[in-house]
């Protein structure tokens, strides 16, 4: 199965997703792409949306290659890459540094003065456009379980074997709509698979903002 592109792939996903709906569900998207995936769905299920900021940790030289991940209140390292790749405290020290300030502008950026949707006791489903190494999906929910929501799904349209098997590990269920043995990058599963804009990110927050918690 290949999606059109990430709206399209939010509707189906959100098909799929409709027996959570009595449960009154709160949607987080991962930035940027998840977002767009997530608006649909949360439109689909009537919904309130909000933005889960977290970001990669790249690796010396190769900064796509993912040795962690930062989200608000949570890092997490993989130890046994940063060994292998002889990692220097100092870089990692940095990176960190980095890209927390980077979450911060993406938080001013994406939200304005409004606060964080409130998750405590809630069903919350984490959604991203595809899930590959998993590393930046286990820090946000990391990050989202000292939040103390009712229970956490995590939602992509494609997902990689081992990337699933490790959300497994951490959440009350993983939703994906393929699982291929033959991964390769996420990518290659969308037939339009532009970078996802800030703006458009902002467009679909502020579009659900008439989609407001429940009592």
């Amino acid at each position: 199965m290949t999606f059109k592109n990430r709206r399209e792939a939010g509707r189906r996903l959100a098909l799929v997703l409709d027996k959570f709906r009595p449960q009154q569900p709160v949607i987080l998207g991962l930035p940027r792409g998840g977002v767009v995936v997530g608006h649909e769905i949360a439109k689909a299920l009537d919904a309130p949306l909000d933005v889960l900021l977290v970001r990669k940790l790249g690796a010396p030289g190769a900064e796509e290659f993912a040795i962690g991940a930062v989200a608000p209140g949570a890092t997490l390292l993989n130890r046994n890459l940063i060994a292998a790749l002889a990692v220097s405290r100092d870089y990692l020290g940095r990176v960190i540094a980095r890209e927390t300030d980077e979450l911060k502008r993406r938080e001013r950026v994406y939200r304005g003065n409004r606060p964080a949707l409130p998750v405590e006791g809630r069903t919350v489903i984490l959604v991203d456009d595809g899930l590959a190494t998993g590393a930046t999906a286990q820090a946000a929910v990391q990050s989202l379980r000292s939040r103390a929501p009712r229970q956490i799904i995590f939602a992509a349209p494609v997902c990689s074997e081992d990337g699933a098997n490790a959300l497994r590990g951490v959440t009350e269920e993983v939703v994906c709509l393929e699982c291929p043995p033959n991964f390769g990058a996420v990518g290659y599963w969308y037939q339009d698979f532009a970078p996802t804009t800030d703006a458009e990110v902002i467009q679909c927050l502020r579009g659900s903002e008439d989609r407001r918690i429940p009592a």
